[in-house]
């Protein structure tokens, strides 16, 4: 089993502010050559892969709609007029295909609750693992979401989620790897890490928080990790994609950029981004049902540079 740590907000901050400014372009190599965001041959995810989503503890019908219509913008079929959109934003993930087919087409899958707690409301990663198996395992990805009131090994300390692979049950007598993410609800719990910049963070500049685009500061910051870490696990599924830094802590298509969501982006400062002029949300993508959404830079693999979409 692989798994990876992703989104770690002292990491991340760190690194941040070892740099003096940010930009919407900024080079990964120029200051770290030796850390040089690259590919290591290894296979990416491709074709039609389920996103199944795997609901563990308490969310309210609004939370999960939040998320639905986010996995559903990344590939639906119907465009979306407003742009920049969700769909706009996921496709940079082309860039890091050698060919263009097979395709890779995400779409929302299986959803399967556990309001239950069957593990408990204090988690450790094997156990992430196990609720992760109980999706579907061929051709998928499966996410373990996390409520507000779920402590899980490593949450907020140094974590807001994760994404690794482990190997299924059998499927006519053989057995396949399956990708998996886990992600949780920092609300309560650390939204000054996991959820900015809905919400000031606890270390580094303070300026004021932004107003979060569904009005769930909790969830918006979910969306944010669960992207970043979807990026990350369609281009380094196994350990051997692309990513920059130690295999055991990489830094990976979106968490290489963290903290850059608009041009003009630096250490406390999300960028420009288009704000909402009836509720004043800061966002920068359009997803289905009149969603908005704010989403993390992604690394261009041709130029190593960190590239927005606004």
């Amino acid at each position: 089993m692989a798994s990876f740590t992703s989104l770690s907000f002292l990491l991340s901050f760190f690194l941040a502010v070892s740099i003096l400014r940010f930009s919407s372009a900024r080079k990964l190599t120029e200051s770290e050559p030796q850390l040089k965001f690259q590919y290591h041959r290894g296979p990416l995810l491709t074709g039609k892969i389920s996103v199944n989503l795997i609901w563990y503890g308490k969310f309210k019908p609004s939370q999960k709609a939040i998320l639905t219509d986010f996995i559903t913008s990344l590939s639906s079929p119907k465009p979306v007029t407003p742009q920049p959109s969700v769909q706009t934003w996921w496709k940079a993930t082309e860039k890091y295909y050698k060919t263009p087919s097979p395709k890779l087409a995400l779409s929302l899958g299986s959803q399967i609750l556990d309001e239950n707690y069957s593990f408990g409301k204090s988690l450790t990663t094997d156990q992430i693992v196990k609720l992760s198996s109980k999706g579907p395992q061929r051709n998928a990805i499966n996410v373990v979401l996390t409520s507000s009131d779920v402590a899980v090994e490593g949450f907020c300390s140094s974590r807001c989620g994760t994404h690794g692979s482990s190997v299924g049950a059998r499927i006519n007598g053989k057995r396949y790897k399956f990708a998996y993410i886990w992600v949780g609800n920092s609300e309560t719990q650390c939204p000054g890490q996991c959820a900015w910049p809905f919400h000031q963070p606890i270390y580094g500049p303070q300026n004021p928080a932004l107003v979060a685009p569904n009005n769930d500061v909790g969830i918006d910051g979910m969306v944010i990790n669960v992207a970043s870490l979807l990026a990350g696990t369609v281009t380094n599924p196994f350990g051997n994609g692309y990513f920059q830094g130690p295999k055991e802590a990489p830094l990976e298509a979106a968490s290489a950029c963290t903290g850059i969501y608009g041009k003009g982006a630096y250490p406390g400062y999300a960028g420009n981004l288009l704000v909402d002029p009836t509720t004043g949300a800061s966002y920068n993508a359009n997803g289905v049902n009149g969603r908005k959404y704010l989403l993390p830079a992604l690394v261009d693999p041709k130029t190593s540079a960190c590239s927005t979409i606004v």
